[in-house]
């Protein structure tokens, strides 16, 4: 392909990669903290913190991730890190903060 280097993906396609993997990766512990059965979708579901743990893990699981998919991450800065971490976080929290709003009564 003509826009790969000889490092390995663009620029741009590293870029799309790791949001679109921050993202799911938010998503998915969105789901995961709904569906443990300590955290559930209750009135006490929101203010447990141990969903905390739930995007801490999400934001780990995601470094072998991208290393899997041909992100060179031995390049990430802080930056990259941190983009990585909010990301996650960010659309862990709208889309808990949206499976909590549907549930509760």
């Amino acid at each position: 392909m003509a826009t790969e280097t000889a490092s390995g993906l663009s620029d741009h396609l590293r870029g799309v990669t790791v949001t679109t993997v921050a993202c799911l990766a938010g998503i998915a512990a969105a789901l995961v903290s709904a569906s443990l059965p300590f955290l559930g979708v209750g009135v006490d579901a929101a203010t447990n913190r141990l969903a905390l743990l739930v995007v801490a893990v999400a934001v780990f699981v995601q470094i072998p991730l991208l290393k899997l998919l041909g992100v060179e991450i031995e390049d990430f800065g802080i930056k990259d890190n941190l983009y990585v971490a909010f990301m996650t976080f960010t659309l862990w929290f709208i889309s808990y903060g949206v499976i909590l709003s549907a549930n509760l009564r």
